[in-house]
């Protein structure tokens, strides 16, 4: 048994970089759990605002470079526009109904909203300088997808 309902995240006990797993009841809705994840690591997300959206269209060579892809590309608008995001909403070309289409190609469409950062309102907690796939998984139990990685403090 999972110590995350499925729909959420929670961290996990890593020595020196953040370790998170989130989760859903679609696959989907996992990676935007852990968009959600990844900056809760970098910031107070109750403290934003959705206040621009932005598109991100990108594909992975399978599920896991998907979800590494989708990570990244965060991390990069975050640190190259100053962007901070409370929403996350993904779509996959194809749907991915279990463990079998993790080798498939999938293509994403996300949508993402939130506001340029300010580091007095948004209370700046790390630094992340990259995703990682150390530890990464995902799986499937009981109709809850999870997903799992580290990210490089």
């Amino acid at each position: 048994m999972r110590g995350v309902s499925c729909g959420g995240y929670r961290f996990l006990e890593h020595t020196t970089d953040a370790y998170f797993e989130a989760s859903g009841k679609t696959l989907e809705e996992a990676f935007e759990n852990a968009g959600k994840a990844l900056f809760e690591v970098m910031l107070n997300t109750s403290k934003v605002e959705c206040r621009a959206q932005k598109l991100i269209v990108d594909s992975g060579i399978d599920a896991y470079n998907a979800l590494y892809r989708w990570l990244e590309d965060l991390l990069i608008i975050f640190n190259v526009e100053k962007l901070a995001f409370t929403q996350f909403k993904i779509v996959f070309e194809k749907s991915v109904e279990d463990l079998k289409d993790l080798k498939k190609p999938l293509r994403f469409l996300g949508e993402v909203c939130g506001e340029k950062t300010d580091p007095e309102k948004h209370e700046i907690r790390n630094e992340v300088k990259a995703v990682t796939y150390s530890l990464m998984k995902i799986t499937k139990e009981n109709d809850c997808w999870y997903v799992s990685t580290v990210l490089d403090l």
